[in-house]
This record gives C-alpha cells, sequence and structure tokens, in this order.
C-alpha cells in the first residue's frame, strides 16, 4: 500500500494505481477527455494534468503511477491555465454548433469549457468544412467536431476491428478510416462502441425518428413498436434515474403516448429465438450436424464472422435475431390475422444497438422491419413531444405479444442467451429436467466456460462479450485448443445492456460505476420475480406454433424466423 497526499487530504491505495484513481478516494474528480475507463488510457487529452512532488512539470494524472510520499495538487492556477489553454486550442478546430448538437447538455467539451471560462474564439484555427460521412445506415461521422481524443480508436481496437485510426501528423492529424474511405466501405460491424465512447458529437446513430414521426401521423399506417429486452433496464437514464433502474411500465406508458401506436414486448420473439435456436441446437448435436453452433441475434457479430472470419458461417444458427423475427411475425401472423395488409403496418423496434439498423437494412430481411430506433432516439422522442416520463403511470405491453419468460428477458445480458437456451434445450434432451438457473454463464466476465451433462449427452459451452473476446475464441477453435458444442457471442461488453445505442452518460458516472454489472442486474431481478422462466413454458409460443408455425424449426418457421449469411457483405 502508497500512502500520499492529493490536496493535503491523506490517501492510501494499492501500489501501481494512478493518481487518477487515488484523487477519487479522496472524492476529488479529476478533468479527463481521453481517459474512459476499461476503453482508453493514453494520456493523450492533457486535461489531467496535475503538480505532484517528485515530477518535473505536470503529469498526466490517469497515466502517472502514486509514490509513497507523494504529494498532489489538482487545482493550482498552473494547472488550470493550462487545461484552459487546451479546452481553447481543441475548440478552434471544433465546430461549435451547440444548439444544433444532440450532445448539447451532455458534451464533456461543452460541460469543461464552462467550468474553466473558455473563450471558444480565443484561437482563430481553420475553416472548418470536411464532408460529414453518412455513408453507413447506422453511424454518421462529423470529423469537425472530432477532437482528436482516441476514445473512439481505443473502443474499435478493443473489438478487434480497426474500422478507423489517427491519420497524418501534427496539426493535419484527424481520426479516420484507412485511405480517406467511408465508415460503408470500411471493415466497421456498427457496433456503436465508438459512439458511447465519444465525449463530443463527432459521432452519432444515424437517426430515423422523422421518418417515425411520419408515420404514427400518416392516416394510411397503423403504427406498432416493440422494444427490446435491455430498453427497460437503461432508458431511465436518460430521465436522471439511478443506473440499473426497471421502468418498463413508465417505458410503455411514453410510447403509448406518442400517438395512436400499439407496444409490444420484444421479449416474446426472444422467448420465439430460443425455441428455434435451442431445437437447432438440439438437431445439430444428434444428427452430427456443425459444431459449435454459434448465436446469430447479434448483428455486429454476425457480421465480423462474415467479413474476418467466413470459415465460420455455417457454424451460425440460422435463426433470425428477436428484431427480425418479430419484424416477420408482424407482416404474416399479425397482419393476417387483423385482416391488416403488411404494405400499411409500419414496424418500429427500439433497441440498445447500432448494428440493428445495419440489419433492417440487409436484403435477406425484406424489410420486415421499417425503423429501428435507439434507446437514446426514443428518449428524445419521448421529451419532444413533451411528455413527463417520471411522472407517469405504470402500464402494461399489448396484447397478443405482452407476456413473456424470464428467459426472454435476460437476452438483455451477457450469458442471457446461453442460459434461456439452456433451459429450454437441456428439457429437450431430457423432459424430467428442472433447473432454470445456469449461474455459471452470468456475470460481466469476458469469457466464460461450463460443461453440462443431460441425459447422457455432454454439452461445452461458451460465453463471450465483446469482439477481441469472441476473436479469443475463434482463434482457440481453429487452433483446436478450445472445443465447444455451444457458444453465445455479443459484440457489446457485457451485451446488450452496454450496446452503442444506449444513453451517454458523463465521464463521472461511467468511470466510477459498473454500468454493465448494474443494468444486467435490472433484466435478473426480472426473471427471478416472472412466474414463467423457460421460454417453453410461455403461453404466447403455445399459440404461435399452435396457430401458425405448427413446430420449431418447422417449414414455415424457416420461412418466417430463419436466414442465411454470406462472406464480406457490402449494403
Amino acid at each position: 500500500m502508497v500512502n500520499l497526499k492529493i490536496n493535503n487530504i491523506p490517501v492510501t491505495v494499492p501500489e501501481g494505481t494512478t493518481i487518477l484513481e487515488a484523487a477519487r478516494q479522496a472524492h476529488i474528480e479529476i478533468p479527463t477527455l481521453c481517459y474512459l475507463k476499461d476503453v482508453s488510457c493514453v494520456g493523450s487529452c492533457r486535461m489531467c494534468l496535475v503538480e505532484a512532488t517528485g515530477a518535473r512539470g505536470l503529469v498526466a494524472a490517469c497515466v502517472y503511477p502514486v509514490a509513497e510520499g507523494m504529494e498532489v495538487q489538482t487545482n493550482t492556477e498552473k494547472c488550470r491555465k493550462s487545461r484552459q489553454m487546451t479546452l481553447e486550442l481543441m475548440l478552434s478546430k471544433h465546430k461549435k454548433e451547440c444548439l444544433a448538437c444532440e450532445r448539447a447538455g451532455n458534451c464533456e467539451l461543452q460541460r469543461l469549457s464552462v467550468e474553466y471560462g473558455c473563450d471558444p474564439n480565443y484561437f482563430a484555427g481553420e475553416p472548418l468544412n470536411h464532408e460529414i460521412d453518412y455513408s453507413a445506415p447506422y453511424v454518421v461521422r462529423d470529423r469537425d467536431k472530432c477532437i482528436n481524443c482516441n476514445r473512439c480508436v481505443a473502443a474499435c481496437q478493443k473489438q478487434a476491428v480497426g474500422a478507423i485510426g489517427p491519420i497524418g501528423r501534427g496539426y493535419a492529424v484527424h481520426i479516420g478510416s484507412a485511405f480517406e474511405m467511408s465508415l460503408m466501405e470500411s471493415v466497421c460491424v456498427g457496433c456503436g462502441q465508438c459512439i458511447v465512447a465519444c465525449p463530443v458529437g463527432a459521432l452519432k446513430e444515424r437517426t430515423t425518428v422523422d421518418e417515425v414521426w411520419a408515420a404514427i401521423h400518416d392516416p394510411e399506417k397503423k403504427v406498432v413498436f416493440f422494444t427490446a429486452p435491455s430498453v427497460r433496464a437503461t432508458l431511465g437514464e436518460a430521465f436522471e434515474n439511478p443506473v440499473g433502474t426497471n421502468v418498463e411500465g413508465k417505458m410503455v406508458a411514453a410510447i403509448r403516448r406518442l400517438g395512436d401506436v400499439e407496444v409490444f414486448n420484444m421479449d416474446v420473439t426472444a422467448d420465439l429465438t430460443i425455441m428455434e435456436e435451442a431445437t437447432e441446437l438440439v438437431n445439430r448435436i444428434q444428427t452430427g450436424g456443425t459444431l459449435p453452433m454459434f448465436t446469430s441475434c447479434c448483428p455486429g457479430w454476425v457480421k465480423f464472422v462474415e467479413q474476418k472470419y467466413p470459415e465460420f458461417i455455417p457454424n451460425l444458427s440460422t435463426c433470425k435475431s428477436p428484431q427480425e423475427m418479430f419484424g416477420g411475425l408482424l407482416k404474416t401472423y399479425y397482419c393476417e390475422k387483423n385482416g391488416i395488409d403488411p404494405k400499411n403496418l409500419y414496424v418500429v423496434s427500439v433497441i440498445p444497438c447500432t448494428a440493428k439498423k445495419y440489419e433492417c437494412h440487409r436484403p435477406e430481411m425484406k424489410g420486415e422491419v421499417d425503423a429501428a430506433i435507439t434507446t437514446r432516439e426514443l428518449a428524445r422522442m419521448i421529451k419532444r413531444a413533451g411528455i413527463q416520463f417520471n411522472n407517469l403511470p405504470e402500464e402494461e405491453f399489448d396484447d397478443p405479444f405482452a407476456t413473456c419468460s424470464g428467459g426472454g428477458t435476460i437476452f438483455g445480458a451477457t450469458g442471457g442467451v446461453m442460459e434461456a437456451a439452456l433451459r429450454v434445450a437441456a428439457t429437450l434432451l431430457d423432459g424430467k429436467f428442472e433447473v432454470v438457473d445456469f449461474p455459471e454463464v452470468r456475470g460481466a466476465t469476458p469469457i466464460k466456460e461450463a460443461t453440462y451433462k443431460v441425459a447422457g449427452v455432454t454439452v461445452r459451452v461458451a460465453v463471450a462479450s465483446g469482439l477481441g473476446n469472441a476473436k479469443t475464441i475463434l482463434e482457440g477453435i481453429k487452433s483446436g485448443e478450445r472445443k465447444y458444442d455451444f457458444v453465445e457471442i455479443m459484440a457489446c461488453p457485457g451485451g446488450c445492456v452496454n450496446g452503442g445505442g444506449q444513453p451517454t452518460l458523463p465521464d463521472s458516472i461511467r468511470n466510477s460505476l459498473e454500468l454493465k454489472e448494474l443494468r444486467a442486474g435490472a433484466l435478473y431481478a426480472s426473471d427471478k420475480q416472472n412466474k414463467v422462466r423457460r421460454s417453453s413454458d410461455s403461453p404466447v409460443m403455445e399459440v404461435i406454433y399452435k396457430e401458425y408455425f405448427g413446430a420449431p424449426n418447422s417449414h414455415k418457421a424457416h420461412e418466417v424466423l430463419h436466414t442465411t449469411y454470406k462472406a464480406d457483405p457490402r449494403i
């Protein structure tokens, strides 16, 4: 342990702790723009410079380790002037259109500029007129807002994608894709981790909010919304609720007040995915099919395989994601049952990631989902409609897609798909199997492994979240070091609860709380409270199969609920 003083406050921390981490123990917040816990720690922005005994000049608190007897000052005149000048230099190359920026009021650069009394025009800089990259249907990149903090680069590298990086030198350095290609031409998989890492508005989702409003006000359209499992655990953050608050009832009430719409529960097609996927897994095990079988509900992960590991395409489950299953179910079963022309049904999914926006545009999905909006976009719609979210009553989803199992709810957390699938697969192998809890695959540990034996069948499973960890799994399988029968992969670290479409939170919150665990905790609490824990026990599944599909993996189920993949797709 190391003893030191920060702003004359005694602090004791483990050896190897940085000044930034030690300061938090003294309840002192040192400003940062490039540092982000678990993502980036390079000391490049120079905002966290402090004075420390034994150091020559100012040092970057995010990378400088503490030492016995060290005395640190974080708020001297020298520190403040250095930070002010750094901010003003950043502002000289930043498009200052704050009133029209979606990050206004939630921008780290804006907040710090106000706190340090910056003159935004102190340094003239050069005219900013770079073309905004609208090439991708999921992410928009505005180079003129970028402050070169490199957090997006670090996030992309951690994802083992490498679609963006620094280009040029000195004053001309900027973030872009190789050979200045557009994002759509790059190897970007659309996970959106760069967006939630960005402290400003240089990266954002490609919004479809205006199209959704137009559909709501179109008398010829019937509009239905459905919300992904993790959205209930994160939407509240956009309305200043504590991280991990389950706002399902208020979320439904808010969407219903946007206009004449119906609100369905995507957990229903999470259950449907499990019915199809678990059946497919058991069939592969019993008939010698391609193993290990990979989950296919995450489009960012699917695109990663198609682009970087096409040899594993046969290992992907043929199941569509819950989003696309719901689109297919609505445009067929729901329309037929209610006498609706599918052309007049406008389907809106509320999702935690930007890759789902890309998925909607895949030609094999046949436009079954008309618009996918992120948690952030839904929050903006609610605010624009003048709805007082926190004062809303608790309301329930609309029938016939309201009731789900707990297995459908935990889809939003890493390991949730695996656990839900194991609950059903185990009963398919052994009809007397009673266990519904599989704690070995829970938690935010990057890679989890377990082995189960059911009815004489040994099933080796693995769960990974974050594409960097997915790469570790795939390389291990290729080398023969890792042997599995079933593998769940989520592109985003922690799963959908930490998706690229989730609310952007201040660095002070992201760096001090375990977001993934708190958000996932809300989903597991909901699962535990649900009387129906297994997807196959859901009464909605019984009705859907009895009235329409017949049985899991039937010919009709394959027509509506399954798909194919191809190497290196481009839209």
